[in-house]
């Protein structure tokens, strides 16, 4: 990136527009947009919540609901003006939180790099008088959570075998019993917010996202996949699975089969060498006086 003194500062800071948003549901027009009764969705969310809102039911006059679900926030680069402009080059990815690699820089996935790979798209974008657009969603861990998402690295890393893309989405499977509880069809609204029509440039691969952004109208022109050399080694275990699950490979990822599935592998965990815990050094030393007083020797 060169810094031009507008959109990219020569102290390497960007300038940058942002907004929040927080999920409100009128609930008819939710029921409207999904072809069902209002009852009939009020009923779902009462049933799926374990009965949390009982208002569903008991107020049928209320028509807003804010579902405990998270919000997102909109960074922009260029002037916010021109998004509704299909003449003018709009750059966008919608990315969906992941804390380990997006701020703590965990390599098992491509969050991070296709996040950071987006941010430098944008400001070129923004730089060349068009406008550069992430939409960050709190979906942690496909919003199966990051206490989930946690429990499927453990069980990648330590099944038989190894860490496997042959593998990698039933992992998910066998700790959440899905493999993904992201809603994806209310995702594009933040887009017609914006008054987003055309997106030149989609920095994404995922299949989900496009199909759900078109599917309400928004032209997608270049779907662009993250460049190889971004990704992590461990992270070839991801990618690899994704790709020949339905993301778009683009020029880059080509030839991915069950070959490629079957012996791509992520990094291996020597867990054996791991150095015991403070509480496992408090048990030896339990262990330790207990076996002193069973020989007769006092411990201090």
């Amino acid at each position: 990136l060169v810094p031009d003194g507008v959109i990219l500062k020569p102290t390497g800071q960007s300038v940058v527009t942002k907004a929040a948003m927080e999920p409100v549901w009128y609930l008819p027009e939710i029921a409207r947009r999904f072809g069902c009764t209002e009852s009939m969705l009020r009923q779902s969310i009462f049933l799926m919540t374990n009965g949390m809102y009982p208002e569903l039911i008991t107020r049928p006059d209320i028509k807003i609901f804010l579902p405990p679900i998270g919000g997102l926030t909109i960074y922009i680069w260029g002037d916010p003006d021109t998004i509704p402009d299909e003449d003018i080059e709009l750059t966008c990815r919608v990315h969906d939180e992941c804390n380990g690699s997006d701020v703590f820089g965990s390599d098992i996935c491509t969050c991070r790099p296709y996040l950071t790979h987006a941010i430098e798209e944008c400001i070129k974008t923004a730089q060349r008088g068009g406008c550069g657009v992430v939409i960050y969603f709190r979906k942690e861990g496909r919003s199966l959570g990051e206490v989930t998402k946690y429990l499927v690295y453990n069980t990648r890393k330590r099944q038989e075998g190894g860490d496997s893309a042959q593998n990698y989405f039933r992992c998910t499977e066998q700790v959440a019993g899905v493999q993904d509880t992201r809603f994806q069809a209310l995702m594009p609204d933040p887009l017609h917010f914006l008054g987003v029509t055309k997106i030149h440039n989609f920095i994404s691969m995922s299949d989900m996202k496009y199909d759900a952004i078109v599917s309400t109208g928004i032209k997608i022109v270049n779907r662009i996949e993250i460049p190889k050399e971004l990704v992590p080694a461990d992270a070839q275990v991801e990618i690899t699975a994704k790709v020949f699950h339905g993301y778009n490979a683009g020029k880059a990822y080509q030839g991915i089969d069950k070959d490629e599935l079957k012996k791509t592998k992520g990094r291996e965990y020597n867990y054996e060498a791991v150095p015991p815990s403070t509480m496992g050094k408090k048990e030896e030393t339990t262990k330790k006086i207990i076996q002193e007083q069973d020989s007769g020797v006092v411990s201090d």
